[in-house]
């Protein structure tokens, strides 16, 4: 699996508090173990959002990601439920 990051993900990454950064640090690891893992309440989402898929870092902030065919996976955005979703 070949992991990579949109420039606007690594932007709001770096904006997030060292807290969140190594949160989200330690579900990409166990993203990378296993998608599937019940912990990262791993979806795809609908309607603006089709496409692309969401994991939950802690509990409000949230990861997007898409696949690029099916060894790469590509982070877009890093935020809250309502920072992504507008809610």
């Amino acid at each position: 699996m070949i992991i990579k990051r949109t420039a606007s993900f690594k932007k709001q990454y770096q904006k997030l508090p060292v807290k969140y950064q190594a949160q989200f640090d330690t579900k990409l690891r166990a993203f990378v173990a296993n998608p599937a893992d019940v912990q990262l309440h791993n979806h795809p989402l609908r309607g603006n959002l089709a496409g692309y898929w969401s994991i939950n870092v802690s509990g409000d902030l949230r990861a997007l990601y898409r696949k690029e065919g099916e060894e790469i996976i590509i982070f877009a955005l890093i935020g809250t439920h309502s920072q992504l979703y507008g809610k």
